[in-house]
């Protein structure tokens, strides 16, 4: 073996121990997660808060779109297309953003209640809060894996950070899914 092989052989074997540490990351996310959306029933049952349906639509729209230019980052990289990796990346980044601007900007100040406010503000920000701070924190490693693309850090061959932060944004991506229709769907006002 050469070795560039050998280095690869070595790089191969510690992205398969940084999969099961994210992985086991994610999993317990989940169950933090899991635990918002227990609680939303458990607290308000049948009901759901007042919010703007309209918002709410746009921001699941903007954060699913982000999702697509994450998996099309993926995708290039793998294929050695460095600027459509650029371009897609900068994308996602940009899109998480304004979900955050809809969410926090819009949303939380347009609700007819604050945080205070019993079971329903306390649900709402605490669910949409800590979302949008794994939104923040995804955006933080977005733009950490677009920086370091910049300066040609990945490869086809050697991409993980990629990898690791599609994943990550596809599980936020993910409890939204769960958390817009409880939030914004389910139950009677």
């Amino acid at each position: 073996m050469s070795a560039h092989e050998l280095s690869l052989e070595a790089y191969r074997q510690r992205v398969a121990t940084n999969r099961i540490g994210l992985w086991l990351f994610i999993v317990s996310d989940a169950f933090m997660f899991g635990a918002l959306l227990i609680t939303r029933f458990y607290l308000l049952g049948g009901r759901r808060p007042e919010l703007d349906q309209a918002l709410g639509l746009i921001v699941t729209s903007v954060l699913l779109t982000s999702s697509f230019f994450m998996n099309r980052a993926e995708a290039m990289i793998a294929a050695g297309n460095r600027r459509g990796f650029l371009t897609s990346t900068l994308i996602t980044m940009l899109l998480g953003i304004a979900f955050l601007v809809g969410v926090i900007g819009f949303e939380w100040r347009l609700a007819p209640f604050g945080p205070g406010d019993g079971a329903e503000g306390a649900v709402f920000y605490m669910m949409t809060g800590m979302h949008a701070f794994h939104v923040l924190t995804g955006v933080i490693f977005l733009f950490i894996v677009f920086r370091n693309g910049l300066k040609g850090h990945y490869s086809p061959e050697r991409h993980w950070a990629v990898e690791a932060c599609a994943n990550y944004w596809h599980f936020v991506d993910v409890v939204w899914i769960f958390f817009y229709p409880a939030l914004y769907l389910i139950g009677v006002l």
